[in-house]
């Protein structure tokens, strides 16, 4: 089964980690068909595996002895990617952040849902999907709008982590 794999907090701050020698530590495990894309951290990869939280700890192991990181991992079926992309219920404009939020577990969504509480939506709209949640939010305040602050504060917790919809684009390109 083909999966994408979402780290987060890689190529920012300390944790620098080069996308071609993290394809070639992942491929060295044993998965197939890996396929990094961009520098922030999205992985593409085959295993018969079929355990998310299994794929999961194994790269989170990669990574640890590898390159020396506690990274927060997440697997996501491509076809819920997919789903994602082509469900997103928010006009695309530019001056606006398209984003889909993927969690570890779902509770974690519908726990950052409801913690967020009620939205301006003139300025930010929040949606849920198939296993995901959709933020819109204006460009360059995403860090300061009501629910931003609050995603922020919980992806702290290492349940959560967010990619926009042109990367989400770019990593079903290689998938």
């Amino acid at each position: 089964m083909r999966w994408v794999v979402l780290l987060r907090g890689v190529n920012i701050g300390n944790v620098r980690i080069a996308m071609k020698e993290l394809g070639e530590a992942i491929t060295g495990h044993g998965f197939a068909g890996v396929r990094t894309v961009l520098a922030s951290g999205n992985v593409v990869l085959t295993t018969d595996a079929e355990d998310p939280a299994r794929i999961a700890a194994d790269v989170h192991r990669v990574i640890r002895e590898r390159f020396g990181f506690e990274i927060v991992v997440l697997t996501v079926p491509v076809p819920v990617v997919r789903t994602a992309v082509e469900e997103y219920p928010f006009p695309r404009v530019e001056d606006r952040h398209a984003y889909v939020v993927f969690a570890e577990r779902m509770e974690a969504l519908a726990e950052l849902l409801e913690a967020a509480g009620a939205l301006d939506p003139a300025v930010e709209q929040v949606a849920t999907g198939e296993g995901v949640l959709y933020w819109d939010a204006p460009r360059g305040e995403t860090l300061t709008t009501a629910f931003g602050r609050h995603y922020g504060a919980r992806q702290k917790s290492g349940a959560v982590t967010t990619r926009n919809l042109n990367t989400l684009e770019k990593i079903l390109a290689v998938a």
